[in-house]
Parts: structure tokens; C-alpha cells; sequence
């Protein structure tokens, strides 16, 4: 079977080798497992920009290579337009080749292939939506379209559609979906790091880009409230991003620095144990597919705070696995500090969110994308 990938997430083009973001890489070794070829039409960069990247470890073709384009602008969108036609041609020709047509969603480009897709009604697809698929969001109008193309089983024929979250009326197509970081060997050779929690403090983790739509700002400021209502917490912030040197500031103005570290771009290895050793993860981002911090946190007895957006709620179990913001600071503080308070609720929570979570592995994750691959 020969696999074509056509997304907006580049290849980067680094010491003589190709790599792909680091949990975009794991994820495609499953995928390349199961075709006899694979090949990316993508964006390539030549510079990792900041991205946790790591070398493909499989077999690709030559890359097609896509020129990135935005349309936010009347000016931009102009831009676009020669870009735009160029692509569309290297797409249809690249899957006039492919046994099995894989989109990555949402993006400009997805966009692009979604239309292209429907030319090719007999090929077998998959598309993985890895945004938010609640019907009720607010999102940019490309994304809507996509969603609704990939949706309309008259024009997308063939095509699964993978999607975070179970949602009420979808056509027969749309795919509830999970993604998985750990396997079934992991649980059972990394076992459970629970000294880090046994100290006075209370450990919260941060992990994600420092970005405003992450809203990491949020997070310190929650941790901070803690702090100056008498509690002895701290907070570790992994990830790198454009807010980095005004969360600096924030915290060398609010002398917090005794409380507050900036680790930037960590390892899986030290990520994985800052999750066993930390008792909450803060996650108050403004939008999300399948938040992978948030099942990772609770794959550990991490209990998660998080906004409730995308399928997020879902994941906490409406609030039994975890605490759902409300993204005003007062009563989310309040609500932290009810479960600081009672650690029974809090034992409660973690354990339930550890089970939960453990039902996605990696083996399970296999298992799935093989049927998918084979009909």
C-alpha cells in the first residue's frame, strides 16, 4: 500500500536528515508500520523554528513539497491565490498515485486536499481532525468548511474521519478518536514515581507552548493566588514561545521566582517525570483537539486543570477526574483550593482519572490505525 500524508505540519529539513514534531513522528511510526510506502506533501522548513522535533525513524519517499499560505488578510489572501493553485495541482497529482489518502486537518492546506479529495471517490481515505470538532465552537470559516466537507457523505466517499470526542447527530463517517502516548510495557517498566509527592509543597506542572492561546500567564497567576493565600505550591513550566520573556517579567516583578521555574523544551523522559512527581497539571488553553497533556497527566496520577473546551470535559469526566476552569481567577483559585483542602476528593479524582486514561495505550492506538489501514 503506498500512503500519501498531506498536511500543514512541515518536515524540517535538519543536519542532513529529515524530522517531523516530535508527537506527530511517534504517531506516523504506527502509520508507516502498516503501508509499504509513505510520502509527506507538506510545508518543509529548514530551520526548526523552536519546534520539539525529532528525526523520522521510517522509510519516506521524496517529499512534495507545499508552500505555506495564509488568507487572513485581503492582502494575504491575493498571496495566496498562485500558491493555492500550485498546491492544488501537486495534490491531485500526488493522490492520483496513493492507495490510501491520509489528511491531517485542520489547515489551509487540509483545505486544499479536502476539495481535491472529492475527485478521488473510490480511493480509501482517512482524515484526522486534530482540533476541536465540538459543532457549538466558534471557529475561522476554513475550518467550518472543512468540517462540513468531510462530513457531507455525498461529496467525501470512503473516508473515515477521525475525530476527538463523541458528538450527538454526526453522519455515519465521523470516527471517534483517541491519541496515545504510553504503552502497556511502559505502565508496567516505568511504574509509578509517588516520592516527589510526598513533600509540603504542592507541585503543578505547566506543559504546552508559551503562547497566548495556552494561556500560561493564567496558570502562574493561579499558582500565585495560592501562593499568597498561604500555601506552600510551585509551579514547572515546560515549553518554549513567543511569551516567554514577558512571563520572565511577570515573575521577577512579582518576586515569584522561589516558586515559579521556566524549564523550557524538555525530553519525553523528563516531561514523563515531572507528571509522576507533581500532583496537578494547569492546562487553561483558549482551544484543543485531544489535549495529550491532559490524558498524559492522568496516565500518572497527575489530576488535571483545564478549560473546557473541545472534548476536555469529556476527559475529566465533567469534573470527576478533574477540575474544569471557568477562567475567572477567583473562583477557579476557590475551586483548587476546595480539593487542596480535602484529600480524600483529591486521591478520589486522580485515581479515577489514572484508570480512565489507561484505557488509551499505544497497543490499543496500533490496533485501531491497522483496521483503519486494511478496511
Amino acid at each position: 500500500m503506498r500512503l500519501l500524508v498531506i498536511s500543514s505540519a512541515p518536515i524540517v529539513q535538519k543536519d542532513n536528515q529529515n524530522h517531523l514534531y516530535a508527537p506527530y513522528e511517534k504517531e506516523m511510526q504506527l502509520w508507516a508500520k502498516y503501508a509499504h510506502s509513505i510520502q509527506f506533501c507538506c510545508p518543509i522548513w529548514r530551520e526548526d523554528k523552536k519546534l520539539l522535533i525529532a528525526p523520522i525513524s521510517f522509510e519516506v519517499e521524496k517529499v512534495i513539497e507545499l508552500q505555506e499560505f495564509d488568507i487572513t488578510s485581503f492582502k494575504n489572501k491575493l498571496k495566496a491565490i498562485p500558491l493555492a493553485f500550485v498546491a492544488l495541482v501537486k495534490i491531485f497529482k500526488a493522490m492520483k498515485q496513493a492507495d490510501h489518502i491520509h489528511l491531517r486537518c485542520p489547515g489551509n492546506i487540509a483545505l486544499l486536499a479536502c476539495l481535491i479529495q472529492i475527485l478521488f471517490p473510490n480511493k480509501q481515505k482517512t482524515a484526522k481532525y486534530a482540533g476541536n470538532w465540538d459543532p457549538k465552537s466558534q471557529q475561522p470559516w476554513s475550518y467550518r468548511i472543512q468540517k462540513w466537507i468531510l462530513s457531507n457523505t455525498f461529496l467525501t466517499r470512503n473516508m473515515q474521519v477521525l475525530v476527538y470526542g463523541e458528538w450527538s447527530n454526526q453522519t455515519k463517517n465521523i470516527k471517534p478518536f483517541f491519541t496515545a502516548t504510553y504503552s502497556e510495557e511502559e505502565i508496567g517498566r516505568l511504574g509509578d514515581e509517588e516520592t516527589g509527592r510526598r513533600g509540603d509543597d504542592v507541585k503543578f506542572l505547566f506543559v504546552g507552548t508559551l503562547s497566548p492561546g495556552k494561556q500560561p500567564l493564567y496558570a502562574i497567576q493561579s499558582v500565585e493566588a495560592l501562593y499568597r493565600q498561604g500555601k506552600k505550591v510551585q509551579i514547572d513550566l515546560y515549553g518554549e514561545g513567543v511569551l516567554r520573556t514577558d512571563l520572565e517579567r511577570y515573575i521577577t516583578e512579582n518576586k515569584l521566582e522561589n516558586i515559579i521555574t521556566l524549564k523550557g523544551n524538555q525530553s519525553k523522559e523528563a516531561v514523563l517525570k515531572a507528571y509522576q512527581t507533581s500532583h496537578f497539571l494547569i492546562l487553561p488553553s483558549k482551544s484543543e483537539g485531544w489535549p495529550k497533556v491532559v490524558a498524559e497527566a492522568m496516565f500518572w496520577g497527575c489530576v488535571p486543570i483545564a478549560s473546557p473546551v473541545s472534548c476536555v470535559s469529556f476527559m475529566m469526566g465533567n469534573g470527576s477526574r478533574g477540575i474544569v476552569l471557568k477562567e475567572q481567577l477567583h473562583n477557579d483559585v476557590s475551586q483548587i483550593m476546595n480539593v487542596l483542602n480535602n484529600q480524600e476528593e483529591y486521591k478520589k479524582m486522580a485515581s479515577e482519572g489514572q484508570s480512565w486514561s489507561r484505557q488509551f495505550t499505544t497497543d490499543k492506538f496500533e490496533v485501531e490505525i491497522k483496521k483503519l489501514l486494511r478496511g
